[in-house]
């Protein structure tokens, strides 16, 4: 199977500008990677953007990249997308399969870009098609890794890592032998609650979740990273990603964020991939790959930094993360039921019906459930893999009706 370490070069165009598709155009990837192609004049040509349900941003957006198509995952907002684009030439378009029409969009590049499981079936259309795909969707790999890597392999499509953690390994490994890794480590901020008490962090605000020192990102991955639930996904991205088990994949925390991630080979010798913690660097490397091409990403300065530092993480007080880790080494369809009931726990969390705390019990229960049950075999195809999210979400949602009220009699 192709892995990300043997990929051979993209069909880059020698002249003129790189076609790109932006799946998840509105988010905070692709508002970075829109902002990469308005400075790097001549180099890239938009052909489509697909938003969520913000049609005013989206053809806002769209305008200003010069989009030949735009996309709105709301059926509901096409009246509003058609309106705000009128007078131009961009064709306005609505719901599910008008995503996927925008991922299989002429291109040379695909940034999968939207947040969550909705990203999934936009993404997988992509490579289908043999496109290159810049990852900025780590649940499509939670939810349904080994059947995109097959598809990976079967169409000679290729997945460019976005996240910035494996952008770094991957510049790390430079085509090494895997059987030459004696170890992949990916590092964590800590997020906010890094010094926190256990007691502290259970009765954390969606506020206090939310003021991430380091990083601007979504809600959803911001209280991912607090609770470094954030990082047991990468894992199992990495694992997929990389073609690493779980035995050779690691976490440190890392306050900094300026080395991003580890490879330890078996001669004892280490790579490391550092930069200033800036989405444009990992994004500006996969839009110019194989080459590279100067963005106005932070430049990093360790004199001014002056101190690294590393610690472990502490799974007593970041259950998530240890939850995470388990899903990942009993393997079947576990990372499945994670990421649908983590998805569930946090939109619960934001909407303030349960506590921090309760993210990573619901997690839990929802994996213990699904071993319980039998329901943990590994999906063979990306419908049998949403319907097992689809499956645990309604469980999950049961489990924190019960919850809220168990923790609001308490209360």
């Amino acid at each position: 199977m192709e892995k990300v370490t043997e990929m051979k070069q993209p069909a880059a165009l020698e002249r003129g500008a790189r076609r790109v598709v932006i799946l998840g155009a509105t988010g905070s990837i692709g508002k970075s990677t829109a902002e990469i192609i308005a400075g790097a004049r001549g180099a890239y040509r938009v052909e489509a953007v697909a938003g969520g349900r913000d049609p005013l941003a989206l053809a806002l957006l769209a305008r200003e990249l010069g989009a030949k198509f735009a996309a709105v995952a709301d059926p509901a907002a096409y009246a509003q997308l058609k309106e705000a684009l009128a007078g131009t030439s961009i064709t306005p378009a609505a719901g599910e399969e008008a995503v996927i029409e925008t991922a299989l969009r002429p291109a040379d590049i695909v940034v999968g870009a939207i947040a969550g499981t909705a990203g999934v079936r936009p993404t997988f259309a992509a490579l289908s098609a043999g496109r290159t795909v810049a990852l900025a969707n780590k649940e499509c790999l939670v939810c349904a890794g080994a059947v995109f890597m097959r598809q990976v392999e079967a169409t000679g499509a290729m997945l460019l890592p976005v996240d910035s953690e494996h952008n770094a390994i991957f510049q790390a490994l430079g085509g090494a032998n895997l059987g030459t890794i004696e170890m992949i480590t990916l590092t964590a901020s800590g997020g906010p609650f890094r010094t926190w008490t256990r007691e502290a962090i259970a009765a954390a605000t969606p506020e206090q979740a939310l003021a991430h020192p380091n990083w601007a990102m979504g809600p959803k991955v911001t209280v991912d990273s607090a609770g470094l639930m954030n990082k047991g996904l990468e894992l199992i991205e990495a694992h997929h990603l990389f073609g690493i088990e779980a035995a050779r994949l690691d976490v440190v925390v890392h306050a900094q964020s300026i080395v991003h991630g580890l490879v330890s080979f078996t001669d004892g010798s280490v790579t490391a991939g550092l930069a200033a913690p800036d989405m444009k660097v990992p994004i500006g490397h996969c839009l110019a790959y194989p080459h590279r091409s100067r963005t106005a990403a932070r430049r990093l300065d360790l004199t001014a930094i002056g101190k690294l530092t590393f610690e472990r993480p502490d799974l007593d007080r970041f259950p998530a993360l240890r939850v995470a880790i388990d899903a990942l080494q009993t393997g079947q369809g576990l990372p499945t039921v994670l990421n649908a009931a983590n998805e569930i726990a946090v939109e619960a969390f934001l909407n303030r019906r349960i506590p921090f705390r309760e993210i990573a019990f619901i997690v839990e229960e929802a994996c213990n459930s699904a071993l319980a049950s039998g329901d943990a075999h590994e999906p063979q195809s990306i419908s049998d893999a949403l319907a097992v999210d689809h499956c645990v979400r309604e469980r999950s949602s049961a489990f924190v009706k019960q919850r809220a009220a168990s923790c609001a009699k308490v209360h």
